[in-house]
């Protein structure tokens, strides 16, 4: 992301924590990075690191990258053996190629908009040839799926699949969220 957030890094997670208290399962982002069988992942927008350290669990290399210093220090916290790179999304350059990047959780709308081509592109810069990038957001904002798929294709990328939720309910037109995978 390129904009910093006002969130609180140590009460962020307070939702999740206690969603997965009552048996919920929190973890529909990790799920599907997973059935994509990658061996690396960079975690975009990672937040508190739910979705990487869940990653990491179950065996993936994942690298979280947020700009806001509170959500990565409770990242730290959480999961001080990861590796976790405070910087903008849209300036990124880590001088390695992962197999997916995840931007769970809105992270397009996040970040200005003048920055949102940047993000994709610096994004799909990071993955393997036949990589993909998987990102959802809420859609009855100010940035349409065309906008979306528009950066996408100028950054090199292709629609490969789309879905209404990270558990992959059908997209249908009136969703109102989209998870989107896009491959280089």
């Amino acid at each position: 992301m390129s904009a910093v957030s006002n969130f609180d890094g140590r009460s962020y997670p307070a939702k999740f924590d206690a969603l997965a208290g009552q048996g919920r399962d929190v973890h529909g982002e990790a799920s599907l990075v997973l059935s994509m069988s990658p061996a690396s992942v960079l975690d975009g927008g990672c937040g508190t690191g739910r979705v990487a350290i869940e990653l990491a669990r179950r065996g993936v290399d994942v690298v979280g990258v947020d700009v806001d210093a509170s959500m990565l220090a409770e990242a730290r916290r959480r999961a001080p053996g990861l590796e976790w790179v405070e910087a903008d999304l849209a300036t990124i350059a880590l001088g390695r190629l992962f197999d997916v990047v995840v931007l769970a959780g809105n992270v397009p709308l996040f970040c200005p908009p003048a920055t949102r081509s940047a993000l994709v592109a610096a994004c799909a810069a990071h993955l393997v040839s036949g990589g993909a990038m998987v990102a959802g957001f809420q859609l009855d904002g100010d940035y349409r799926l065309d906008d979306y798929e528009s950066v996408c294709r100028a950054a090199g990328l292709t629609l490969a699949d789309r879905w209404s939720t990270w558990d992959r309910e059908p997209f249908l037109n009136e969703s109102r969220y989209a998870v989107s995978v896009h491959r280089r």
